[in-house]
């Protein structure tokens, strides 16, 4: 490196938060590395999450609707043909009725059937939602209690500063430095703990409202298809 140059990195590593850091201590690094993961996180899941801003409603009144004239296939071509989690939902409860009814089961076996493919199929599409989300709940744990565990480090060294420097230093000056390099820590894990556990609670909020989506939208589909399979067995 020029000579020139020296000056320049050394000033580089002495401002911003690059300085913060390295003056937080060895704790900082690890809170560093949860601040990224949970930016990753939170960039993955919000993508994902952008899947549930269809209009739920409108298809499912649609579904509905040619449902109640027993045009069963044109409302699975509806549903296969509209993106989201609650449309896949639709799509597999009806596509199960097609098929149960083209083999002629029971009225009451096929309800039995299409509710429990229906609540299977949406458990699993609920633990997809939730991929990562304990991660972000992890991080709002632990990077605060990272920051306190070096606050308590860096407070242990200051005070034994203190010690050594009794009689030679006044003890304000020899403890004030020493405890706030300590708080650093502190600061930055709570600054990476709030975010992540906001983040949280907001995507948590998002996938209980599709929760309740898919339970109202089952339960009307269900309703039904109940109902056509009564109209069904009536015309036999």
């Amino acid at each position: 490196m020029n000579p020139t140059q020296l000056p320049l990195a050394a000033g580089f590593f002495e401002t911003g938060a690059l300085k913060i850091l390295l003056e937080g201590g060895v704790f900082m690094w690890p809170i560093l590395a949860l601040l990224i993961l949970a930016l990753a996180v939170i960039i993955e899941r919000y993508r994902s999450l952008k899947l549930l801003e269809t209009d739920a409603g409108a298809l499912r009144s649609e579904v509905i609707a040619l449902l109640s004239e027993d045009k069963v296939e044109e409302s699975l071509e509806l549903c296969d043909s509209s993106t989201g989690p609650v449309p896949a939902i639709l799509s597999n409860g009806l596509r199960k009725y097609l098929v149960l009814r083209r083999l002629g089961y029971d009225p009451a076996q096929m309800e039995q059937q299409v509710i429990k493919s229906m609540e299977t199929y949406g458990v699993n599409i609920v633990a997809a939602l939730e991929k990562h989300l304990p991660i972000l709940a992890t991080i709002a744990s632990v990077a605060p209690m990272l920051g306190f565990l070096g606050t308590v480090q860096g407070m242990i060294v200051a005070f034994g500063d203190i010690e050594a420097n009794i009689g030679t230093q006044n003890i304000v000056e020899a403890a004030a430095s020493g405890i706030r390099v300590a708080l650093l820590t502190t600061a930055f894990g709570l600054v990476v703990g709030i975010p992540a556990y906001m983040a949280f609670n907001y995507f948590t909020g998002i996938i209980n409202d599709f929760v309740l989506q898919v339970e109202s939208s089952a339960a009307e589909l269900i309703e039904v298809v109940t109902l056509r399979l009564t109209l069904d067995k009536g015309l036999k």
